[in-house]
Order: structure tokens, then sequence, then C-alpha cells
């Protein structure tokens, strides 16, 4: 107890995140938060995926994550594939700056990253296909067999070598969420029962690095998958998933949340009833508002592309925040100017149901 009232939980936890919005909320609006899983997560967050490989760039993004957190921002994104690793050594460096200057204490931010892509370490590999099947079948990682379109690999032993590594990079002890990146990408390689096996040992070693605390909670960040229609090959189930993880850890397993895309041209996982829950068809976002999960948005101004407008992005990102059951909407910023334009969204209120379905129809009408 006397450790998390100083702040030294190596995670995100309900008293360091509502601490850090009592010491940040000042001038914010009261639903700037969501209240989920017992923490309160900021409704905007900080993605790191887009931008140069070099130094300029890590130091760009270094500054708007420290402007982000001093704007009332404590969901950080990331991925041990960004920028070949990069983006995770920026995010490291700038948390740390945080917490010796006594900004933030690390239970009052909450860290995402993600595993399952194999790319190079810091700058490209000569040979992409040599370097991963190098880093995977050739370090006694994985079978052959298991590295997918040359790019990607969730075999347990591969997952947990990334998950330490993305660890390093960042300067902490514990993700407070990890996700199998895009895992529906290997579908377009093996059938389903061979990609419900593969994906039923990758939880179950997530839950065993969540034993050891490595992780507090994980899930699928998808970019296809959960968007997708039943009949084409990538659509994932995401029930089905929540019931592999229950077969794997039984009912106190720690699949608990999604990543999906959502803006005005990519609005699927809102308007397309693809899933199906307890006998009932629905939308991701429902299924996950039922099955109790943690919802992150990318995409939310589709890779700056919906940030070209009068507003900036500023009506995309307000759209993303808003929709029923979306705990923290992530945008790119590698600019401490992007950030204080974000950022001053937390100041207004969300949109209402009702304002959700006239914004993206208005959106859709200039498509």
């Amino acid at each position: 107890m006397v450790s998390e009232l100083i702040g030294a939980r190596p995670w995100a936890t309900e008293a360091g995140t509502a601490r850090f919005v009592e010491r940040h909320g000042k001038g914010l609006a009261e639903d700037a938060w969501t209240h989920i899983a017992r923490l309160q997560l900021s409704s905007i967050g900080i993605g790191t995926y887009l931008g140069a490989v070099d130094d300029a760039t890590d130091e760009r993004y270094e500054a708007a994550i420290v402007e982000a957190v001093r704007r009332g921002i404590n969901v950080i994104d990331t991925a041990s594939n960004y920028r070949l690793g990069r983006s995770e050594r920026a995010v490291g460096r700038a948390l740390t700056t945080l917490k010796e200057m006594g900004e933030i204490y690390r239970s009052e931010v909450l860290i995402a990253s993600k595993a399952g892509f194999v790319a190079g370490d810091g700058q490209p590999p000569a040979d992409p296909l040599a370097y991963a099947m190098e880093q995977t079948a050739g370090a006694g990682l994985a079978e052959p067999e298991e590295l997918c379109c040359g790019c990607h690999c969730m075999s347990p032993d591969y997952l947990a070598a990334s998950i330490e590594r993305s660890l390093q990079r960042l300067a902490i002890e514990t993700l407070d969420v990890c996700f199998v990146h895009n895992p529906e990408c290997q579908l377009h390689q093996v059938d389903r029962p061979t990609f419900m096996a593969r994906l039923g040992r990758a939880f179950e070693a997530l839950e065993r690095l969540a034993d050891d605390g490595r992780l507090r909670v994980y899930g699928v960040a998808t970019w296809t998958g959960l968007r997708a229609r039943p009949n084409e090959r990538d659509w994932l189930s995401l029930a089905d998933l929540c019931a592999l993880a229950e077969e794997v850890a039984g009912t106190r397993h720690r699949f608990r949340a999604i990543e999906l895309p959502f803006n005005v041209r990519m609005p699927e996982a809102l308007t397309r009833n693809n899933q199906r829950v307890e006998g009932q068809d629905c939308s991701a976002f429902e299924a996950a508002r039922r099955l109790g999960m943690v919802t992150f948005v990318s995409g939310t101004l589709q890779q700056g592309k919906l940030a070209r407008g009068a507003d900036g992005g500023g009506k995309a990102l307000q759209l993303a925040r808003s929709v029923p059951g979306v705990t923290s909407a992530l945008v790119g910023m590698s600019d401490p100017a992007h950030v204080v334009d974000n950022a001053s969204l937390l100041a207004g209120a969300r949109l209402s149901p009702a304002g959700v379905t006239a914004a993206l129809a208005a959106g859709r009408a200039f498509l």
C-alpha cells in the first residue's frame, strides 16, 4: 500500500491514474477521461507509428510525448516494429525524462506495445526475409513454417523475446497492454484451425508473461480482422478469441483489450454487424463492450490523410473518441504543435451517440 501511495508500481494503477487526472484535469472536460478497468485513461492517446527512421524524428517524438503527458494524455501506444524499434526507444527516453523531472510516476500512464512482426533494429536489414528467418527459426525461437508472409511470427518463444526487447527499449518493467500485432495476416498463409492453434499457444505464453509481471493484460491489434465480413479469409470473431483465452486460462484470463481502425473512410467497426455475441449480431465495438474489452482506436486520421482539412483533423479525432465503447482514440503525433491542437479537444465534451451518427454521415457525404 505504501509503495502505491508514492507511485512505485511499475504499471498503470487506479490510484496512479486518479492522481494524474487530479493533477492534469484542471480546465479539461469531465469526459476527457474514460473510466475502465478501475483506471482513468485519456480519451485521446498518442501513437508513434509513422515517421522517418532517423535521429531528428526520434527527437520530435520524444518532445511530442513529453508535451502530450503535460497536457493530460496518459495513453501511449507503440509497437516493436514501429520505425524499426526507434519509436519504443523514443517513448522510453521521454518517460525517463518526465520521471527524472518529477512530472510523472510510472503508475500514472498506460503504455501499450505490440509483438508479432519481425523488423530490423534501428535500421532496415539488407535482406529482410533472411533477417526475419535469422531472428525466428535461426535463433531457435520458432519453427521455419511459423514465419508467415516473410515478416510475421507469433510463436511463444519469439513473442517472449520480442516483449523482453520492447521492455528494454521502453525502460520499463511491465507493459500495461501487449497486443499480438495483426494476427489475421497469418490467415493468408495457413488454414483457420492452424491459425487458432498458433494463437492459443501465443495466449498461453502471454498468460505466463502476465504471471511473471512482464505485462498486465494482452489482446489483439488488428487492421482488417475485426472489420472484415465473416465470409472473408482474414475475419476474426471476437467471441471466439475470448473463448480461446478462457480455454487457455479460465475465466480469469488476461485477454482484455483490442485495437482496430476507425474513421469516416473505415467505419466498419461501428457500422458493420460482423460479430456475434450470445446469439446476437452486432458491430465490433458493441461486441467488445459486451465482452468487457478495453478498446483502442487506431487510424483516426487515416495516417494523416484526414488531417488536411481546415480543422487539422479535429473533427475526425472528435468523432473517433466519441464512439460509444471506445476507451481511447489514438493519433500519431511527432510534433509538439500537433499535440497542442489535438489535446485541446480534451477541454470539450465528447459527441453524444446521436452526434456520432450525424458526424459520421456528414463526413462520409464528402468522400
